[in-house]
């Protein structure tokens, strides 16, 4: 027996293990609720969704939109929420919309065997992210409409930040700027008087070290001068 060959193998099999080990330990959980009255097609959605790209989905599900609304208002997390069009005692573009009136920021994707494009249109106001016909849902499709609601959403939010944090910045600046106006203004009424003073001074006195002195004053009141009008001058850009 090739015992050397036997122990690489059990190497490459443990060292496959541990891989698929940690492989499992580091996908991502994704938290969906399933909104729909057919317990047949809550399986075929649990099977459309099985791991894929090192992702899970955990699913809840619900068969009514009032149900749909204790369950997200009872405080569970859910980073999506996948809804049919035809639900008890409503449709899914009225649960959308009740959804989006209590002001719930859960990305949605809605369901249907009826290909009215016009439904889409109407759910997509209402903050629906994606329109899937059930037929049409097989293979990887669904998942992955799911990874890229979810990317697309993040994406959004990124932006979102980013422009709000580039108003807050330019609103920053802008204050910035009008205290070194104001500072500017401030500076240049008792130097124009020092500067007036010291010109009196210079003519008026016969001692060589006062004016030393007084033309130093001067010099320095002149830099002074260009510091702030460079200061006032600065561009937001500058700023930023």
């Amino acid at each position: 027996m090739d015992y050397m060959n036997v122990h690489e193998k059990i190497a490459i099999l443990c060292n496959k293990c541990y891989n698929c080990y940690e492989n499992n330990m580091t996908e991502e959980m994704i938290n969906i609720l399933f909104v729909d009255d057919d317990a047949d097609y809550f399986s075929v959605i649990k099977h459309q969704l099985r791991p894929f790209q090192n992702k899970r989905f955990e699913i809840t599900w619900v068969n009514s939109g009032e149900k749909a609304l204790e369950k997200i208002n009872s405080g569970a997390c859910f980073e999506l929420i996948l809804l049919d069009y035809y639900l008890p005692n409503s449709n899914g573009v009225e649960v959308v919309k009740r959804i989006f009136n209590e002001k719930i920021e859960i990305p949605m994707i809605l369901l249907t065997s009826n290909k009215d494009f016009r439904i889409a249109i109407e759910a997509m106001r209402y903050g629906v992210e994606d329109y899937l016909i059930k037929e049409e849902v097989v293979d990887t499709i669904l998942p992955r409409a799911v990874l890229n609601v979810l990317e697309r959403v993040h994406l959004n939010k990124q932006l979102a930040e980013f422009e709000k944090e580039k108003m807050l910045t330019h609103e920053r600046v802008e204050a910035i700027q009008e205290l070194i106006v104001t500072m500017c203004h401030e500076f240049n009424n008792p130097l124009a008087a020092i500067k007036i003073s010291t010109d009196i001074l210079m003519r008026q006195t016969n001692s060589d070290q006062q004016k030393e002195i007084l033309s130093k004053l001067n010099n320095n009141i002149l830099h002074l001068e260009k510091q702030i009008v460079k200061l006032r001058d600065l561009k937001i850009e500058k700023l930023q």
